[in-house]
């Protein structure tokens, strides 16, 4: 056989024949998912409630993309790990594979990136909660949904705007004018001089009383984010995610975005009262019962509310200088108090805490680190949830998926295919009744036509 060479320039034929397309035998796991969304009437469901925010004359100007294929590039987003629409738009474009899990053929042009952001700004919000619930349904059905006991936890997303661009609220200043105004009245440069970026970067690095607080600075560009105190310690402008998970089925029941400076306590029974929402839309009878949070989400009035909601919680309390002062609380914040406090000396209160680490740090694994979704491109409280509720949406067909087929994402299926095979190989081994091992580093079994060995 002649070697064939790559042609830098060559000729594109005028016409293709249909037979001489490239084709694709699909992958393994876009193939299961369309099944489950198929089986589910996904496609006619959205179609009918996405029809009243299009032109009813379907005659008038050009037809939009079909709504099942805005939603599926978006679970491609979460599945691939990818963070931005212009991302999605390339991957589902390259690849034949997600080219049939859309439903685009060969002689047609996948959408790009505009596509997408105008598909998601026609459509309210209403619509991206309504899918939610949708694969909450389908867990539900497949008997994958408890919704008894919840575990509640939060984290930070980072904003699409700099702290750089910060402005004052009051006279729209931005840093440099405002640091210039402050070396003018201390005299340090006179009303005529102009400062380099260097002078005042050490003026403002040695000056006093320096605070960036959100009642006095804002983003232009993002009004909604908020100046917030990351985890690794760094500043930025933020939004923060808060999950609420059923700790038996490991499916998220609510995802809420809000500002960054949202106290965990003063949006626990809201986050929950979403969840038991989300439950009620899709018929699912099991009332939550029971709510597990870690120590951030512990204050009296939290407490007490959840209490008069019916909640029974399981709450740390943190460390405190001294005891509680009863004097200027309730009776009801009392015992809401001392009730999560014997509650959580038992062991059933231990376990839940471990499953509540567990099962919530583990759904922001996924959603924020290899979802896309630590840092968000989008801008506003409204745009963002959209696009983090279908993240959220795609993690719970995950785990549906996971359930009913071995495998929640398309990569996690190399790894369980190669332990299949590594496990039938291993079988066949010691069933044969002769035969002699080699070892190697990998340790990784092979055929070979003499016999089986351990190889690298």
């Amino acid at each position: 056989m002649a070697m064939g060479r790559r042609k830098p320039e060559r000729q594109e034929p005028l016409f293709v024949t249909g037979d001489k397309l490239p084709r694709s035998q699909g992958h393994p796991f876009y193939k299961a998912l369309n099944r489950l969304l198929a089986e589910a009437g996904f496609d006619r469901w959205i179609e009918d409630r996405c029809l009243p925010f299009y032109d009813q004359d379907e005659s008038r100007g050009q037809r939009s993309i079909p709504p099942g294929v805005y939603f599926r590039m978006l679970l491609v987003g979460y599945f691939e790990g990818i963070d931005s629409q212009r991302g999605m738009a390339w991957r589902c474009a390259d690849s034949l594979s997600l080219r049939e899990f859309l439903g685009i053929p060969l002689d047609k042009s996948t959408p790009d990136h505009s596509t997408l952001s105008v598909t998601r700004r026609r459509l309210p919000p209403e619509i991206f909660d309504e899918v939610f619930q949708f694969v909450l349904k389908i867990a539900a059905d497949k008997q994958l949904l408890s919704g008894k006991t919840v575990g509640v936890d939060s984290t930070t997303l980072e904003a699409n705007a700099a702290m750089k661009s910060i402005v004052r609220r009051e006279t729209g200043e931005n840093w440099k004018e405002y640091v210039t105004g402050l070396m003018r009245e201390e005299d340090v440069i006179s009303d005529d001089d102009d400062p380099t970026d260097e002078e005042v970067r050490r003026f403002d690095q040695t000056r006093k009383r320096k605070k960036v607080s959100n009642e006095e600075w804002m983003s232009p560009t993002d009004p909604e984010a908020r100046i917030t105190r990351m985890k690794d310690g760094t500043t930025h402008l933020a939004y923060k995610a808060e999950h609420v998970v059923d700790l038996k089925a490991d499916i998220i029941v609510a995802a809420e975005i809000r500002p960054g400076t949202d106290g965990d306590a003063q949006t626990l029974a809201d986050s929950v009262m979403k969840a038991q929402a989300n439950l009620t839309a899709i018929g699912h009878q099991q009332r939550i019962e029971e709510v597990v949070a870690d120590k951030g989400y512990h204050s009296a009035d939290a407490l007490e509310l959840c209490q008069h909601l019916s909640l029974r919680t399981y709450i740390p309390e943190p460390q405190r200088q001294s005891d509680w002062d009863w004097s200027e609380r309730s009776e009801d914040h009392q015992r809401a108090v001392m009730n999560n406090r014997d509650r959580m000396q038992r062991d059933k209160g231990k376990s839940l805490q471990k499953a509540r680490s567990e099962l919530c740090e583990r759904s922001f694994a996924h959603v924020c680190e290899t979802g896309g979704m630590r840092r968000t491109w989008l801008k506003g409280v409204t745009e963002t949830t959209k696009r983090y509720l279908l993240a959220a949406a795609a993690h719970n067909l995950g785990r549906v998926l996971l359930k009913l087929f071995g495998v929640g994402k398309p990569r996690g299926l190399q790894g369980f295919g190669g332990a299949f095979s590594a496990c039938l190989a291993a079988l066949a081994v010691l069933l044969r009744p002769h035969h002699r091992w080699r070892l190697a580093p990998s340790f990784i079994l092979r055929c070979q036509p003499e016999h089986w060995i351990l190889a690298g």
